[in-house]
């Protein structure tokens, strides 16, 4: 039992942040897993939305999400000790502001 308690402090040690917040707060490991992949998944599609999406077919947007889906698979494995999740938030807030400016320069290019 010893050992089982060193090995579970060794390895949240070595979590990203966030990482280590979902598995402290979550009641089992199999949900902290779950939410660990849906921030991932809900953050790469918020990136994806913010920088790089275009006007799409439904078709195409449903093939584009389903690869998403698959890839933030291996990325919430990489999750567990690396800051994906923290990189995402990141890069969202990077594209949220450039929105904001763009949407802002625009504005004031159509009032003069």
């Amino acid at each position: 039992m010893a050992a089982s308690a060193e090995n579970t402090e060794f390895v949240f040690e070595r979590m990203s942040g966030i990482s280590r917040f979902v598995y402290e707060v979550m009641p089992s490991y199999n949900s902290a897993g779950y939410v660990l992949f849906a921030l991932v998944f809900l953050m790469s599609a918020i990136v994806y939305k913010l920088g790089f999406a275009r006007k799409l077919k439904a078709s195409q947007n449903l093939v584009i999400y389903f690869f998403l889906f698959i890839g933030c698979l291996i990325l919430t494995f990489l999750a567990f000790f690396l800051p994906i999740v923290e990189g995402l938030i990141v890069a969202a807030l990077i594209l949220i502001i450039y929105r904001v400016r763009r949407m802002n320069e625009n504005k004031e290019d159509s009032v003069v």
